[in-house]
């Protein structure tokens, strides 16, 4: 069976999918995952191809995705992935669906569990750095989580498509600094170079940063991570993966499924600081992938058709 880009869309909603990528962060850090290190091979000097196999829970699952920038200029997207969906029991194919979509999603949902660990409840004002896939779909969960989020400042290297993405979802387009003095910061390019300067963030932002995923390539400088209190969805892939923490030596104090896991549930954020910034690092994980994977699957057993 095969679950194209259109089905996984209408199948899929963040109503169930950010409380099913906290339960799986939880598990991560927890345990019961197992998921080796991903395998990625370069194509071309910008280029990867990389395989995620994952088990947990009845399933698994394994995801082939390609990041191809140049794509942007041919009118493609420049993230594709497929998704292979196994029983854990048999080993039989259960399904193979269309991994893009999830991809866009399953990053969006990771950054709002994030969020809403992370940040209080009186945030008001959003920076995004970047006007692309993700930074349109961190805008509709970012939002669902933080409806105090009414001051939405986006900037981009290409002016016109800030000022689109500004005017499709009530923001405004702004410069970068503006931006990046935001109570929260997204930043989701495809720079392979600093783009947020550390002098630009207020005292207590809370950055979600989900661009830049290579052990060379980075979006923030060494002030924006060494000034922060910096939190990972996986403490070993951000030491093997993420360019932001590899090369500017900073130390991650924390797992987010480990924060979200906490044995006192009375004061399940106890460990996180209450003043200062907090950066929120991701560069994604297979066991997201195939929390959304089984719910697509589950949704698409219900329809009379399956």
């Amino acid at each position: 069976m095969y679950i194209s880009e259109e089905e996984v869309r209408s199948l899929l909603g963040y109503d169930a999918l950010i409380p099913a990528i906290r339960a799986a962060l939880i598990d991560f850090s927890t345990g019961k995952v197992d998921q080796p290190p991903r395998s990625i091979l370069r194509p071309g000097e910008k280029d990867w191809f990389a395989v995620m196999p994952v088990i947990h829970g009845d399933v698994m699952g394994v995801k082939s995705v390609t990041f191809f920038p140049g794509n942007a200029t041919r009118g493609l997207h420049t993230h594709m992935a497929t998704i292979t969906l196994l029983s854990r029991k048999t080993g039989e194919p259960l399904a193979l669906m269309d991994g893009r979509v999830i991809t866009e999603m399953r990053t969006a949902a990771v950054s709002a569990v994030a969020l809403d660990t992370l940040a209080g409840q009186n945030v008001t004002s959003l920076g995004i750095l970047g006007a692309g896939v993700q930074a349109k779909s961190h805008l509709e969960t970012l939002r669902r989580i933080r409806p105090s989020l009414q001051d939405i400042r986006i900037w981009s290297r290409t002016q016109p498509k800030a000022e689109q993405l500004a005017a499709a979802s009530g923001a405004k387009a702004t410069t970068i600094e503006e931006a990046a003095s935001a109570d929260v910061v997204l930043t989701a390019t495809a720079s392979p170079t600093p783009v947020l300067e550390g002098r630009w963030l207020s005292p207590n932002a809370v950055i979600l940063a989900v661009g830049a995923v290579g052990a060379h390539l980075r979006e923030l400088d060494d002030e924006a991570v060494r000034t922060s209190w910096i939190v990972a969805e996986s403490r070993a892939s951000l030491e093997r993966e993420s360019g932001d923490i590899i090369l500017s030596g900073a130390t991650i104090q924390a797992e987010l499924g480990a924060l979200l896991a906490t044995p006192n549930p009375a004061t399940p954020h106890s460990q996180i600081p209450t003043n200062g910034r907090i950066l929120f690092k991701s560069v994604g994980m297979a066991i997201e992938d195939l929390a959304a994977a089984r719910l697509v699957w589950q949704a698409r057993q219900k329809q009379p058709h399956a």
